[in-house]
């Protein structure tokens, strides 16, 4: 049992779990600032410009009502996170493509035999599959 929750204080104190934590935690507030956008200032406007409210709902009967407004009011909400949330991820990724080096590329170790066509040490003078001797010329051009 020790060891259960000894993996699992390790698994708690990584990185990507606390950074998971804090993405929910930050994501719960900014759904809650997107709900007051779409209550406050979207559904008025649609139900000034439509004539009608957003709040629809067919009544069932019964005191029960299916309330269509607030499935549409959903996918709103839904639509302007995923679109805010497309933005952020796209800004921080062209930020970290910036920030990347380039990679220099690495030199090569190896050349091609002009006789044989093997791949041979870049430093060889003599071909060790067809043992002809590789003219001082072929080794400058191919550095």
């Amino acid at each position: 049992m020790k060891k259960f929750f000894k993996e699992f204080k390790e698994f708690i104190a990584q990185g990507n779990v606390l950074d998971l934590a804090v993405g929910v935690i930050i994501g719960g507030a900014f759904k809650t600032i997107v709900d007051a956008l779409i209550e406050n200032i979207i559904n008025p406007l649609i139900a000034r410009i439509g004539g009608t409210d957003i709040g629809l709902a067919i009544d069932l009967g019964k005191g029960q009502a299916i309330d269509v407004g607030k499935f549409i009011s959903a996918i709103l909400n839904f639509i302007i996170i995923a679109f805010i949330i497309f933005l952020i991820v796209k800004s921080a990724n062209k930020a970290k493509a910036l920030g990347k080096k380039k990679e220099e590329e690495e030199e090569p170790t190896t050349k091609t035999c002009p006789f044989c066509k093997s791949e041979i040490d870049i430093e060889a003078t003599k071909c060790p599959h067809c043992t002809s001797d590789i003219p001082e010329e072929e080794a400058a051009q191919e550095e």
